[in-house]
């Protein structure tokens, strides 16, 4: 780790140049954590199927598609697959998403986008009920990547 890869020799922010490299499936996982009180996780798992966790996995989903509108510096990817789930705890909603493609960068900022807009869009959702609510983590847990043949 002995530089950055957006940053030049110079110290100006650039979008790295991956033209040269080859074709790759590459797939990431990331998780964020919400925590909340007893009383807002219940009422949470007390609702409908398709209510608030549905609206927080589409907002996951779409996030990731338009990473590259989001961060500045991130390449737009052909994604082929995300998926974000939710589960609910006694005191915290855990979220998992994943993002996958076939390119030549990889595909972590759109899995950390999509468990991010999930955990805010429930953090959203909830904050009436709960002022106290907390996204303690969101972090990558797994990157692959395979050469295409």
């Amino acid at each position: 780790m002995d530089e950055l890869s957006h940053v030049d020799e110079s110290g100006a922010v650039r979008m790295v140049d991956v033209g040269g490299k080859e074709l790759s499936r590459r797939r990431a996982v990331a998780k964020a954590e919400l925590r909340m009180a007893p009383e807002t996780a219940r009422i949470l798992r007390q609702l409908p199927k398709g209510d608030a966790l549905a609206t927080a996995q589409l907002a996951g989903i779409m996030a990731a598609k338009r990473t590259s509108e989001l961060i500045p510096l991130c390449h737009p990817l052909p994604l082929t697959h995300v998926d974000v789930t939710l589960e609910v705890g006694a005191e915290a909603v855990e979220i998992v998403a994943s993002a996958e493609t076939t390119a030549q960068t990889g595909v972590e900022m759109e899995a950390l986008t999509a468990a991010s807009i999930a955990a805010l869009t429930v953090y959203d959702m909830a904050k009436a009920v709960d002022k106290g609510m907390r996204i303690v983590e969101v972090a990558l847990v797994e990157k692959t990547k395979e050469r295409v043949s």
